[in-house]
């Protein structure tokens, strides 16, 4: 680790150190990786974000990649045999989630890049770089994550409330929340 300034939540922990330094806060434009994410932001409902971290690369292998042409078939079967995987998060309505999720980006964003372009219509296509001088007051939801979990709930969408609509907007880059005076702040195009 080194000794840049970042923001204080990642604390010391390696993992949560590369993640924020390397991912959090970066423009995602990609529709697998909103996908993968908005899901596991989902997961993390009622957990921190360290724990469905950990368990990432569960999450990977046990829905094939976040691939919603395979998870959108699945049944009992299918959500029986994950809830006895150690890998992920077992809480059967959080499995189902994805499932259903799955369903959804199917029917409303098949043409490719119509879901990223949907998800980036919440800041105008373009990241909002807010000016926090520390991350410890950060808001748990604002008027576009409520927008964006309304809208996403319409097309049938579920475990996307508001605080994990902000969680993701941050995470993929929609909204910089680094602090100002954290590295990456800069590095992700604030303060310009």
């Amino acid at each position: 680790m080194n000794d840049r300034r970042r923001c204080t939540w990642p604390g010391d922990d390696p993992l949560y150190v590369a993640y924020h330094d390397e991912e959090w806060g970066v423009p995602v434009r990609d529709d697998r990786r909103l996908f993968e994410k908005l899901n596991l932001e989902g997961a993390q409902a009622g957990l921190s974000w360290i724990t469905v971290l950990r368990r990432r690369e569960g999450y990977r292998r046990a829905f094939h990649g976040f691939d919603p042409v395979r998870l959108a078939g699945w049944g009992e079967a299918e959500v029986a045999a994950r809830l006895t995987d150690p890998g992920i998060i077992r809480n059967r309505l959080k499995v189902e989630a994805v499932v259903k999720n799955s369903r959804a980006v199917l029917e409303h964003f098949a043409e490719p890049g119509s879901f990223s372009d949907f998800l980036w219509g919440f800041v105008d296509g373009e990241p909002i770089h807010n000016a926090w001088t520390s991350t410890l007051g950060l808001p748990a939801e604002t008027e576009r994550s409520r927008a964006m979990s309304k809208a996403l709930k319409r097309r049938g969408f579920t475990f996307v409330g508001p605080t994990i609509c902000y969680a993701f907007m941050q995470s993929m880059g929609l909204v910089n929340d680094h602090a100002v005076g954290c590295f990456r702040y800069a590095e992700l195009g604030g303060g310009q």
